[in-house]
Order: structure tokens, then sequence, then C-alpha cells
């Protein structure tokens, strides 16, 4: 789980807005198997779809429509992340930071939202985590991560980030960043949950009752999902 508790979304400075700012070029063999594109780990990594899923995310960042001028400050920060560090920016590798993807998971009615009492954190927090080596896309990697931590399956991700938040974690000594996208994801009728060893505890809440330890983030995150799942 590495979408810890966040501070309030973080402000960078003043960028141009608009879809297409801050976007970061791919070049077409970012997505060529067996090449090693700006997105591809440095030699003797771990990661078996170089370019893939730097890819990807530069996309999704570049199309996606924020709902507000402060997720787009976050949206070019996050681009920018990526054009700085376009070896390791998706990876836990990269102290500067690392992109991250996090799923709120409500029920079939859309009226409860599983959340894990983390087991370092102690805040309960969505679903979600570090990209892996096998991810190809950046809702592969929420939707991974949403059923590994859940023990759900079936879950039905909507395919669109929510939100973007970005909060400093303990990755590395000195600290570090997860620039965390943010998806939606519905549970079928009577999906049964287990709790995974990276969590204290796993539990449904009403969308509208949430814990207290749960950060404006997070309570952010779940009003957004609630919208966007209607």
């Amino acid at each position: 789980m590495g979408a810890a508790a966040g501070e309030p979304e973080a402000e960078s400075p003043s960028h141009a807005s608009g879809p297409g700012a801050g976007a970061v070029r791919v070049p077409p063999d970012t997505v060529t198997p067996g090449s090693a594109p700006p997105g591809a780990r440095p030699p003797g990594a771990r990661s078996l779809t170089p370019g893939f899923l730097y890819g990807d995310a530069v996309r999704v960042l570049s199309a996606w429509q924020p709902p507000d001028p402060r997720q787009d400050r976050l949206r070019t920060e996050f681009l920018r992340h990526l054009e700085a560090h376009p070896a390791d920016g998706m990876w836990r590798e990269c102290a500067d930071g690392h992109i991250t993807a996090s799923t709120a998971v409500l029920d079939a009615s859309r009226t409860r939202v599983l959340l894990t009492l983390h087991s370092k954190v102690k805040a309960w927090l969505q679903l979600g985590g570090h990209c892996e080596p096998g991810d190809l896309t950046l809702a592969g990697a929420a939707l991974r991560e949403a059923t590994e931590e859940s023990g759900i399956t079936g879950l039905r991700l909507v395919p669109e980030p929510v939100q973007l938040d970005r909060h400093e974690v303990r990755c590395h000594p000195e600290g570090s960043w997860h620039l965390d996208v943010q998806y939606v994801a519905i549970a079928p009728e009577g999906a049964r949950h287990a709790v995974s060893d990276e969590s204290d505890d796993l539990r449904w809440f009403p969308v509208d009752d949430l814990p207290e330890s749960a950060d404006a983030a997070v309570r952010r995150l779940v009003a957004r999902a609630v919208g966007a799942s209607a």
C-alpha cells in the first residue's frame, strides 16, 4: 500500500493550464517490446515492460481533464516529474518522487467505500501502492493493487482517474514523494473482502461517514469517486 496519508494537495508554481500543458513527448519506440526507451528502468532493474508504463502515464496525464485549477497544477507537476525522470520516475527507486496508483473501492450500491487501516501509517486509506515491473498501464496498476489489497475479484474500474494527490512518504531515508494517480472501482454485488499482509484491518464505511483518521485527501477522493461512479 503506497498511498499514504496525504497532506493538502501541494501547490506548485503557476503554469499554463489546459490538457496540453506540461505535455511530455513520448517517442513512438517507447511501446516497442525489447527497446530501451526513455521510460525504461536502468540496466539491471526489474522492469519486464520497458517504456510501456511510462508511455501510458504520460498519455493518461496529458489527456486527463482535471476538475479544477489545483488538480491541473498537480497534473502539470506530475508530467514535469516524468520529463525530468524518464528512466525511474515511475518506480520506487526514484528518491525525488515516483508515480503511484490507488483506488477508491465502492460497493455495488455506491453508498460504502472500502478502506484499509495501513499497518505503518495507522490511518484509514484507500487501496493502492507502487507500480510493479509487469504493469502495462496506470489503470492496470490501480486495479491490481485494489484486487490484491481487498481480496475481491471482479472489481470494475472506471477507466479515467478521478483525482491526483502528492504526499510525502518514507520510501527513502531522506524522504520521498508519492505522485498518486487515483481511480475508482465498483465491487460486485455481495463481494467479500479479505485483509492483506499490508493492512491491520479492512472495512466498509458509509461514504458520508468516514473514520476520523481519514485525511482531507481521502475525503476528497471518496466524494469524487461517488460522483464519477453515479
